[in-house]
């Protein structure tokens, strides 16, 4: 019985068996260390993970501030929307803020 994984009919290559890539490399891959340097370290920002992360921080921060008794639960009512005002400032500023990216 033939092994078939080796039959250059069925798969496309001839008998030096390579596991079916067909490619060897000469030299190593490059990795993300290895990428060459861009003009500069800014990317594009992500507003929606900008304003959601904002937004979380400062949740986080009215959390420590009632369980930490510094700030009483009756002062809720006005500290809760502090967090989604500073979330949608920090949205709208990125979306204005012009871009410095030369391109």
């Amino acid at each position: 019985m033939t092994d078939d994984r080796t039959d250059p009919d069925l798969y496309g290559y001839d008998s030096g068996y390579d596991g079916g890539y067909g490619t060897t490399y000469d030299e190593p891959m490059t990795g993300p260390l290895d990428a060459p340097d861009k003009p500069s370290g800014l990317h594009p920002v992500n507003i929606g993970q900008l304003v959601m992360g904002v937004a979380f921080a400062g949740m986080v921060l009215v959390w420590a501030l009632v369980q930490g008794d510094v700030v009483e639960t009756s002062e809720l009512r006005w500290l809760m929307p502090i967090p989604w005002l500073a979330a949608g400032a920090a949205g709208l500023a990125a979306t204005v803020w012009p871009s410095r990216r030369s391109t």
